[in-house]
């Protein structure tokens, strides 16, 4: 699983991209043929509280999953996009499983 991290307009530190990757690895315990993850962090204006965006795709073959959240911090916002990535996997999983 190749997993590229993008942050946009600034640099994400070692400490977070380390994070991104520890929980972005734990998605395949929900399907096992994910070929790629694709994290994109950005800060929304305005500069309010809640201004870290976090995008995430997925792509597992023949078919791409993504989750957008915007949170106070990159984790929280990575952490609630991974649960929504999660929940779409495992629907995913059901029904090629009853195929």
């Amino acid at each position: 699983m190749d997993i590229r991290i993008q942050a946009i307009h600034f640099d994400a530190t070692e400490q977070l991209q380390g994070f991104i990757e520890k929980k972005a690895a734990k998605l395949q315990r929900f399907y096992d043929d994910i070929d790629a993850v694709e994290v994109t962090l950005k800060v929304v204006k305005p500069e309010t509280a809640m201004n870290k965006e976090a995008d995430i795709r997925v792509k597992v073959k023949n078919e791409e999953f993504f989750a957008s959240k915007v949170c106070d911090s990159f984790e929280e916002s990575v952490d609630v996009s991974l649960e929504a990535l999660q929940k779409q996997l495992q629907k995913f999983k059901e029904k090629t499983r009853g195929k």
